[in-house]
């Protein structure tokens, strides 16, 4: 095995200064873990941008390699639970947090991280779900958990042309849920609706800043991304038994409700953290992705990089720029 590999390192350097390279690491940098991977394919997320350029709640120490999604093969299991040759993926825990991640040749985990793929599913089909698509379908599972029926009603997804967005309205409307997505890009309709959604509004109509207590009652369930006063919004806008699930905080981490929408119309919030999921429930949900939820056609962009070309696509992500998924070819 080359000792030597290529990895994008981002060395914080002053609070306005971020360098980002692709430089090559030796396989003895990486950390102590029992499982080598040799990395195919990765994904780009919001995470992994505020990882690169400095983000330090999401990355204490730098120099440092992000990417929190990969999939590959074993190179190496000295726990003997995998075995060498084995396909792969790893999502979340301190993946590309803390831990040299995935927009590299090689990472280095626990093997209680990695989660063995089914027979049929290739790396790279696996990264286009991700952790996008993890959370995605986490959300969808706690929708049926709760009994949230395609009959029941409405389903609201914001942030829709983002990857977690795209993923759920694609996955929904597979299974059959009147999907509405609300977004601030107008331009992309044709897009959203060419996911599946039945409806788009624009993300304006989920934010109300009259604090009624309670307001119209206009979806059975949510997936909000955004968090602040649209996921208020989102709360005093539920039908009775509604269920929100919330996975972000674009707009604030902060939002203020009253308790009516709990204890009028039981409303449920709901949190996601797919980072943390535990294993018997993460092979749970990724059963789920990889069987009922699986997309047989993709609808939504997808743009595959090579790692050289990732600075720029974190770059453009930063800015509010991209759309769908983007997918990059590691080896």
């Amino acid at each position: 095995m080359n000792p030597y590999f290529n990895a994008l390192v981002s060395d914080y350097i002053s609070e306005k200064e971020v360098k980002k390279s692709i430089e090559q690491r030796t396989i003895d940098s990486l950390p102590p873990n029992d499982a080598l991977i040799e990395v195919h394919y990765s994904a780009l997320n919001y995470k992994d941008t505020l990882s690169a350029n400095g983000h330090r709640g999401i990355t204490r120490n730098y120099p440092h390699t992000p990417g929190i999604d990969a999939a590959g093969v074993i190179a190496e299991c000295s726990s003997g639970k995998f075995k060498e040759g084995d396909e792969v993926l790893v999502t979340g825990y301190d993946l590309g947090m803390n831990t040299s991640g995935g927009f590299a040749e090689y990472i280095r985990v626990p093997s209680e991280w990695v989660v063995p793929l089914p027979s049929g599913i290739s790396p790279k089909e696996a990264m286009i779900y991700g952790t996008a698509g993890f959370t995605a379908a986490t959300a969808i599972l706690e929708f049926q958990e709760n009994g949230i029926k395609p009959e029941s009603g409405k389903v609201l997804v914001n942030g829709a042309t983002g990857g977690v967005g795209t993923m759920a309205i694609a996955m929904l409307a597979k299974l059959g849920y009147e999907v509405t997505a609300a977004s601030g890009k107008p331009e992309q309709t044709d897009y959203l609706k060419k996911l599946g959604a039945a409806e788009v509004i624009h993300r304006n109509e989920i934010y109300d800043e009259t604090r009624k207590p309670l307001l119209a009652k206009r979806w059975i369930a949510a997936l909000d991304n955004v968090g602040g006063n649209t996921l208020s919004t989102l709360l005093r806008s539920m039908s009775e038994n509604g269920v929100v699930c919330n996975c972000g905080m674009v707009e604030s981490t902060e939002f203020s409700v009253n308790v009516f929408p709990f204890i009028l119309r039981a409303v449920r919030l709901i949190g996601i953290a797919s980072a943390d999921t535990a294993m018997q429930r993460r092979l749970e949900i990724w059963s789920k992705i990889f069987g009922e939820y699986r997309l047989g056609k993709y609808n939504f962009n997808i743009k595959e990089v090579a790692l050289n070309d990732i600075i720029a696509e974190i770059d453009k992500m930063a800015k509010g720029k991209q759309v769908g998924r983007i997918l990059v070819k590691i080896k």
